[in-house]
């Protein structure tokens, strides 16, 4: 009896292990970058208020930058997070199609990039804050117009990057998952459908129509974070449906 537990539990250990799928291992990257995209970009209009509501009060004044460091931080995790969506992803979009795959990266790309052009113009104002707090006169007044330069080219960045190549992330996944069928056709449906709203939103902020952070930009945007979140969470649960179907 004993002998024969002891062979049992020696086949056991010596069995081989059973190996995560590679196109599961793929999918379960991308969902939880997508994921720490979602979570991770929340914070940041909250973190970055006083700065961005008045940024000449803030360098002016003595107060204390923890808000904008812990929101440029995770600006940077977000950034990481978007390139590391379409790396994981494209071995299995290539299938489906090259160009489309290529195009994600890419896209992808830009937006890291302008993410962190803005959280560099945001850590700016920070230096200027802690070198020259208490100014007055004429430097005073030129800081604060330097101050407000900066964290205008952040607001610009953070239309053109998460608003504008939004949509175009959306439509070049979008249509990778939905030829090849590789999720529920309702999550692609639903990120090009938003793709071109939030395309036209952030057009229209752009010539002043309307802010991308009033209740109008939000609504625009809400297809695309949808699109975004259910994508993720898909991907983590669930997976790839199949094999990707190319047509």
């Amino acid at each position: 009896m004993t002998t024969a537990v002891t062979d049992t539990r020696i086949h056991e250990a010596t069995a081989p292990r059973r190996r995560m799928d590679p196109t599961r291992k793929v999918a379960l990257a991308g969902g939880i970058a997508y994921l720490i995209t979602f979570a991770a970009s929340i914070p940041q209009l909250k973190l970055f208020a006083d700065v961005v509501d008045d940024p000449t009060g803030y360098i002016s004044g003595p107060r204390s930058n923890t808000a904008l460091l812990w929101g440029s931080w995770l600006e940077v995790i977000t950034a990481i997070a978007c390139v590391g969506t379409a790396v994981a992803l494209y071995p299995v979009t290539r299938r489906v199609s090259r160009t489309a795959a290529i195009g994600f990266v890419t896209s992808r790309v830009v937006e890291a990039t302008l993410i962190l052009v803005g959280v560099m113009s945001l850590l700016s104002v920070v230096t200027l804050q802690d070198q020259f707090a208490g100014a007055t006169g004429a430097q005073a007044e030129a800081l604060g117009v330097t101050g407000e330069a900066l964290v205008a080219m952040r607001q610009w960045t953070f239309l053109l990057g998460p608003g504008l190549i939004a949509g175009i992330n959306a439509l070049f996944l979008g249509t990778a998952l939905y030829r090849g069928r590789l999720v529920p056709r309702i999550i692609p449906t639903i990120g090009l459908i938003g793709a071109p709203i939030i395309l036209l939103s952030a057009t229209a902020t752009i010539f002043g129509g309307w802010a991308q952070t009033s209740s109008v930009g939000a609504l625009c945007a809400l297809p695309v974070a949808v699109w975004e979140l259910s994508l993720g969470v898909w991907l983590v649960v669930k997976g790839f449906k199949s094999t990707p179907a190319v047509g």
